[in-house]
């Protein structure tokens, strides 16, 4: 708990956060989670997780922007993306954050600029996902996003996260459900008091679990977002007890994150779908991806050592 929390807390640290980003050895040692800095080389790293047999879904880092221009910058990467993504025919959607689309400016501009990527995606035949952030902005997020999916040409074409240590979720993930919203469940990435979220990792994983079953029985296209076995097996028992359709869901992993995993999920014939970041703001990302697993800190010495 002391790490998970000490990584969060570096998170949020703006000169660490800006040597980081600047230096070869940030560079470096992100590269195990992060592809790239350009749409290049994020669409690169995405036709080699989906030659391997999962799909993808892209992220354009970054998050709380300044200005209008900044949130416009941010959704005309994503437009390229979309378009790039159909070009190439790549089994991949996107992820965002809506403080990056200008959330903290005026949720107008985050609105509208959604809604106009959700259309975009719309007409290719494809997906967004908008990515939850701390509790400060779930309740927002959701009703963009409820908003958006009630648009017409909008229906299964948006979707958001659910973070299981949050104890409204269960409420929340009911009123997805009940208006088809498809949903990402994981956890959760972020220091949450004891009255917004769960603390124990026993309080949080009986809620994701309880939450994991909930979706897989709703008749709606999810995504379970693990690395935990137990609760992976869960899931797959559950779906086998309950004869849930293996096409009916699908897991979710990070990239660089447990890759012998995502290959036994394929190899027995699960659904797995891998979470592509890339870009220069990657700091704030990378510290939440050690946060979650400290592990990987003795990981990325290793190989830094031996590069």
């Amino acid at each position: 708990m002391f790490s998970r929390t000490l990584f969060i807390k570096l998170s949020a640290h703006a000169r660490l956060r800006r040597f980081s980003e600047r230096s070869r050895l940030g560079r470096r040692m992100s590269n195990r989670f992060v592809a790239g800095t350009t749409i290049d080389e994020a669409l690169e790293a995405a036709a080699k997780v989906t030659a391997l047999g999962s799909s993808v879904s892209i992220d354009s880092l970054g998050e709380n922007v300044t200005n209008p221009v900044e949130a416009r910058n941010s959704a005309e990467v994503y437009h390229r993306l979309l378009d790039r993504i159909h070009e190439r025919g790549l089994d991949a959607n996107v992820s965002l954050k809506l403080t990056q689309m200008g959330l903290d400016l005026d949720e107008s501009i985050a609105r509208e600029t959604v809604s106009e990527l959700v259309s975009h995606a719309a007409r290719l035949g494809s997906f967004v996902r908008v990515d939850m952030e701390g509790s400060l902005y779930t309740q927002r997020t959701l009703d963009l996003v409820r908003e958006v999916h009630r648009r017409p040409g909008h229906a299964g074409r948006v979707g958001t996260v659910i973070q299981a240590y949050l104890r409204r979720s269960e409420r929340d993930v009911e009123e997805l459900v009940s208006e088809g919203i498809r949903i990402r469940l994981c956890k959760g990435a972020y220091q949450e008091p004891a009255s917004v979220a769960w603390q124990a990792k026993s309080e949080v994983d009986a809620s994701f679990v309880r939450l994991m079953k909930v979706l897989l029985s709703s008749g709606v296209y999810h995504g379970i977002a693990t690395h935990d076995p137990r609760m992976i097996e869960a899931t797959i028992e559950h779906a086998r007890q309950g004869r849930v359709d293996r096409e009916a869901f699908e897991f979710q992993m990070l990239y660089g994150i447990r890759r012998g995993l995502q290959e036994r999920l394929r190899r027995e014939g699960w659904r797995v779908r891998v979470y592509v970041p890339f870009g220069d703001a990657w700091y704030p990302y990378f510290m939440r991806r050690l946060a979650e697993r400290p592990a990987n800190v003795l990981f990325l010495a290793k190989n830094i050592v031996r590069a």
